[in-house]
């Protein structure tokens, strides 16, 4: 059974920084794509950034370039999403989730999803 686990959200302040964590386990997912996107109330949920597990090629969504870094601990099974210079924008529920196709971006493609984890950032 495969599980995705987010941990890491909170309270922060403007301009400051989180790392999330999403530990991901019941299959190999070597030759997966993990990604994060992000819901705020009353809004889609959308696409943060993306890594493919074998290659490490990433993606990320234009708000977050520059600020957030998407990377993976093959030895721990654990995909991380390091956010610096927070936004109040960036307030969400944050969420892991993974596709064994070719899609990085596409909310619809991804099979596996996490629980999620509140991100909130006061100005």
């Amino acid at each position: 059974q495969v599980q995705l686990v987010e941990s890491g959200g909170g309270l922060v302040q403007a301009g400051g920084s989180l790392r999330l964590s999403c530990a991901a386990s019941g299959r190999t997912f070597s030759n997966y794509i993990m990604g994060w996107f992000r819901q705020a109330p009353g809004k889609e949920r959308e696409f943060v950034a993306s890594i493919r597990w074998n290659s490490g090629i990433t993606y990320y969504a234009d708000s977050v370039k520059g600020r957030f870094t998407i990377s993976i601990d093959n030895a721990k099974n654990t995909v991380y999403l390091q956010m610096n210079s927070l936004k109040p924008e960036d307030t969400a529920i944050y969420y892991c989730a993974a596709n064994g196709g070719y899609y990085y971006t596409d909310r619809m493609r991804y099979d596996y999803w996490g629980q999620g984890t509140q991100v909130t950032v006061s100005s």
